[in-house]
Protein backbone atom coordinates (compact mmCIF):
# COMPACT_ATOMS: atom_id res chain seq x y z
CA UNK A 1 0.00 0.00 0.00
CA UNK A 2 1.19 3.51 -0.72
CA UNK A 3 1.79 5.81 2.27
CA UNK A 4 2.96 9.40 2.48
CA UNK A 5 6.57 8.20 2.49
CA UNK A 6 6.44 5.31 0.04
CA UNK A 7 5.09 1.85 -0.55
CA UNK A 8 4.59 -0.25 2.59
CA UNK A 9 3.71 -3.93 2.84
CA UNK A 10 0.11 -4.66 3.80
CA UNK A 11 1.16 -6.74 6.83
CA UNK A 12 3.04 -3.74 8.26
CA UNK A 13 -0.07 -1.59 8.03
CA UNK A 14 -2.12 -4.38 9.63
CA UNK A 15 0.34 -4.47 12.54
CA UNK A 16 0.33 -0.66 12.81
CA UNK A 17 -3.46 -0.66 12.97
CA UNK A 18 -3.28 -2.57 16.29
CA UNK A 19 -0.80 -0.22 18.01
CA UNK A 20 -1.77 1.37 21.33
CA UNK A 21 1.75 2.30 22.47
CA UNK A 22 4.75 3.63 20.56
CA UNK A 23 8.06 3.20 22.38
CA UNK A 24 11.10 5.08 21.10
CA UNK A 25 14.80 4.94 21.71
CA UNK A 26 16.32 8.43 21.81
CA UNK A 27 19.91 8.62 20.53
CA UNK A 28 19.90 7.76 16.83
CA UNK A 29 16.09 7.91 16.66
CA UNK A 30 14.95 11.29 18.01
CA UNK A 31 18.46 12.60 17.42
CA UNK A 32 20.99 11.81 14.72
CA UNK A 33 23.01 9.91 17.31
CA UNK A 34 25.68 12.54 17.80
CA UNK A 35 26.29 13.99 21.26
CA UNK A 36 27.91 17.39 21.50
CA UNK A 37 29.98 17.96 24.64
CA UNK A 38 31.19 21.38 25.74
CA UNK A 39 34.42 22.09 27.59
CA UNK A 40 32.55 22.15 30.89
CA UNK A 41 30.79 18.83 30.23
CA UNK A 42 27.63 20.44 28.90
CA UNK A 43 25.74 18.03 26.66
CA UNK A 44 23.79 19.16 23.62
CA UNK A 45 21.52 17.21 21.25
CA UNK A 46 19.48 18.30 18.25
CA UNK A 47 15.83 17.29 18.02
CA UNK A 48 13.68 17.74 14.92
CA UNK A 49 10.41 19.69 15.16
CA UNK A 50 8.78 17.26 12.71
CA UNK A 51 9.20 14.51 15.30
CA UNK A 52 7.72 16.79 17.95
CA UNK A 53 4.59 17.39 15.92
CA UNK A 54 4.29 13.68 15.17
CA UNK A 55 4.48 12.70 18.84
CA UNK A 56 1.89 15.31 19.84
CA UNK A 57 -0.43 14.31 16.99
CA UNK A 58 -0.09 10.59 17.78
CA UNK A 59 -0.88 11.24 21.43
CA UNK A 60 -3.90 13.31 20.46
CA UNK A 61 -5.10 10.41 18.30
CA UNK A 62 -5.19 8.14 21.36
CA UNK A 63 -1.90 6.23 21.00
CA UNK A 64 0.31 6.38 24.08
CA UNK A 65 4.02 7.25 23.71
CA UNK A 66 7.04 6.23 25.78
CA UNK A 67 10.81 6.43 25.56
CA UNK A 68 13.28 3.89 26.86
CA UNK A 69 16.90 4.94 26.64
CA UNK A 70 20.17 3.61 27.97
CA UNK A 71 21.52 7.01 28.93
CA UNK A 72 20.20 9.50 31.46
CA UNK A 73 19.97 13.09 30.29
CA UNK A 74 18.25 16.21 31.58
CA UNK A 75 17.89 17.35 27.95
CA UNK A 76 15.88 14.23 27.11
CA UNK A 77 13.68 14.69 30.19
CA UNK A 78 13.01 18.32 29.22
CA UNK A 79 12.27 17.51 25.55
CA UNK A 80 9.97 14.58 26.27
CA UNK A 81 8.01 16.50 28.91
CA UNK A 82 7.55 19.32 26.37
CA UNK A 83 6.04 16.72 24.01
CA UNK A 84 3.73 15.37 26.75
CA UNK A 85 5.41 11.95 26.68
CA UNK A 86 3.97 10.29 29.78
CA UNK A 87 6.46 7.44 30.11
CA UNK A 88 10.09 8.57 30.27
CA UNK A 89 12.38 5.68 31.19
CA UNK A 90 16.09 6.54 31.23
CA UNK A 91 19.24 4.73 32.31
CA UNK A 92 18.06 1.32 31.05
CA UNK A 93 20.88 -0.48 29.29
CA UNK A 94 18.74 -3.66 29.26
CA UNK A 95 15.57 -2.22 27.75
CA UNK A 96 13.35 -5.29 27.46
CA UNK A 97 12.56 -5.63 31.20
CA UNK A 98 11.58 -1.94 31.29
CA UNK A 99 9.35 -2.49 28.25
CA UNK A 100 7.68 -5.54 29.82
CA UNK A 101 7.05 -3.59 33.06
CA UNK A 102 5.49 -0.72 31.09
CA UNK A 103 3.24 -3.05 29.11
CA UNK A 104 2.02 -4.63 32.34
CA UNK A 105 1.37 -1.20 33.90
CA UNK A 106 -0.67 -0.12 30.85
CA UNK A 107 -2.51 -3.46 30.67
CA UNK A 108 -1.87 -3.95 26.96
CA UNK A 109 -0.39 -6.82 24.97
CA UNK A 110 3.04 -6.94 23.37
CA UNK A 111 1.33 -7.12 19.95
CA UNK A 112 -0.16 -3.67 20.63
CA UNK A 113 3.30 -2.10 20.93
CA UNK A 114 5.52 -0.54 18.27
CA UNK A 115 9.17 0.04 19.09
CA UNK A 116 11.56 2.17 17.03
CA UNK A 117 15.30 1.87 17.49
CA UNK A 118 18.60 2.09 15.67
CA UNK A 119 21.22 -0.11 17.32
CA UNK A 120 21.91 -3.48 18.91
CA UNK A 121 20.63 -2.57 22.43
CA UNK A 122 17.21 -2.09 20.81
CA UNK A 123 17.10 -5.55 19.20
CA UNK A 124 15.36 -7.45 22.05
CA UNK A 125 12.53 -4.90 22.06
CA UNK A 126 12.27 -4.71 18.27
CA UNK A 127 12.05 -8.51 18.08
CA UNK A 128 9.51 -8.78 20.93
CA UNK A 129 6.86 -6.24 19.94
CA UNK A 130 4.03 -6.36 17.43
CA UNK A 131 5.69 -3.81 15.15
CA UNK A 132 9.48 -3.55 15.32
CA UNK A 133 10.87 -0.53 13.49
CA UNK A 134 14.37 0.55 12.48
CA UNK A 135 15.39 3.98 11.28
CA UNK A 136 16.82 3.88 7.76
CA UNK A 137 20.37 4.39 9.03
CA UNK A 138 20.08 1.75 11.73
CA UNK A 139 22.69 -0.91 12.41
CA UNK A 140 22.54 -3.78 9.88
CA UNK A 141 21.39 -6.26 12.56
CA UNK A 142 18.51 -3.95 13.48
CA UNK A 143 17.59 -3.40 9.84
CA UNK A 144 17.48 -7.16 9.32
CA UNK A 145 15.22 -7.79 12.34
CA UNK A 146 12.74 -4.93 11.93
CA UNK A 147 9.27 -5.40 10.46
CA UNK A 148 9.52 -1.91 9.00
CA UNK A 149 12.39 0.39 8.10
CA UNK A 150 11.68 4.09 7.86
CA UNK A 151 12.47 5.95 4.67
CA UNK A 152 13.81 8.76 6.88
CA UNK A 153 17.04 8.76 8.93
CA UNK A 154 17.13 8.99 12.69
CA UNK A 155 17.03 12.58 13.90
CA UNK A 156 15.58 13.84 10.63
CA UNK A 157 11.90 12.91 10.94
CA UNK A 158 11.94 9.11 11.35
CA UNK A 159 9.77 9.38 14.46
CA UNK A 160 7.31 11.59 12.57
CA UNK A 161 7.19 9.04 9.75
CA UNK A 162 6.44 6.30 12.29
CA UNK A 163 3.68 8.38 13.88
CA UNK A 164 2.19 9.12 10.45
CA UNK A 165 2.31 5.42 9.54
CA UNK A 166 0.42 4.45 12.69
CA UNK A 167 -2.12 7.25 12.29
CA UNK A 168 -2.64 6.46 8.59
CA UNK A 169 -3.25 2.79 9.38
CA UNK A 170 -5.74 3.80 12.09
CA UNK A 171 -7.50 6.37 9.86
CA UNK A 172 -6.62 9.27 12.17
CA UNK A 173 -3.96 11.02 10.08
CA UNK A 174 -6.42 13.47 8.50
CA UNK A 175 -7.28 14.72 11.99
CA UNK A 176 -3.65 15.14 13.11
CA UNK A 177 -3.20 18.02 15.50
CA UNK A 178 -0.56 19.31 17.85
CA UNK A 179 2.15 21.90 18.01
CA UNK A 180 5.30 21.89 15.93
CA UNK A 181 7.92 22.33 18.63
Amino acid sequence: MNTLYGNVEHNVLAKAQQIKLLVCDVDGVFSDGRIYLGNDGEELKAFHTKDGFGIKALGASGVDVAIITGRTSAIVEYRMKALNVAHIIQGQEDKLPALIDLIEQLNITIEEVAYIGDDVPDLPCIEAVGLGISVSDGHPLVLRSANYTTFTRGGFGAVRETCDLIMQSQNSLDNASGASI
